[in-house]
């Protein structure tokens, strides 16, 4: 188990309009989450995932994401991109593990050819506990509710916060790692998770985006 139980994962990201996009500072994001008790990293792209294996040994998620008008998934959606962010130096690879259309195999098969070509544990991103089972018994070690609210099915669904109540449903039905992500942007919020069973939790935007947190801190002004 590359993630132990109890971690809190530090998710750092930036897309190309933020101002912290690049290698270089998400690998100096990445040694801060280090310095400041995280114990893994989630990174998407292989140039970011190889800047920060170069400065940290905590496990790293990878993922690749590949924007597509003509799919809705785009979070790792095939093999090629898996390999790259593998070869970066990724232990743990996450994708997209719903049903949905990808440019790419069916993730059943993903997950397996990830498993036994690459020797890499997966991480399934998913929205609801139908695809979470669908997920355990392709192969993946680890699930995480990082999609719900996010998908057409659940777009309607979507909680201000996390959805708790979906990560107590996982932990309930499948014995294994369930991972807490998704609008988790307070600490009460992450002991919250972990009282109801997450093995791991992973922040985003509330620790790595300065751009996000001031527009918070802004909304609140008169």
């Amino acid at each position: 188990m590359l993630i132990p139980k109890g971690a809190l994962v530090v998710s750092c990201q930036a897309r190309a309009d933020n101002p912290l996009h690049g290698p270089v500072l998400m690998a100096a994001m990445a040694r801060a989450a280090e310095q400041g008790g995280a114990r893994g990293i989630r990174a998407n792209g292989s140039d970011d995932v190889a800047a920060i294996r170069a400065v940290t040994a905590l496990p790293i998620i990878g993922i690749a994401k590949v924007w597509d008008d003509r799919f809705p998934v785009y979070i790792t959606p095939g093999f090629a991109q898996a390999e790259q962010i593998a070869r970066a130096g990724a232990d743990i690879i996450g994708l997209d593990a719903t049903p949905r259309p990808r440019d790419g195999e069916p993730v059943e098969r993903l997950i397996g050819r990830i498993r036994s070509e690459l020797g890499r544990e997966v991480f399934a991103d998913i929205a609801t506990l139908e695809e979470g089972r669908a997920a355990h018994a392709a192969g993946a070690t680890y699930i995480a509710t990082t999609l719900s609210g996010y998908t057409e099915e659940t777009a309607s669904r979507k909680t201000e916060g996390p959805n708790l109540e979906l990560l107590s449903a996982l932990v309930a039905e499948i014995p294994g790692p369930i991972v807490a992500e998704g609008r988790f942007d307070t600490p009460e919020l992450v002991a919250e998770a972990f009282r109801r069973g997450a093995h791991a939790v992973v922040v985003g935007t509330a620790i790595t985006n300065p751009r996000e947190i001031t527009r918070k801190f802004v909304r609140a002004l008169p």
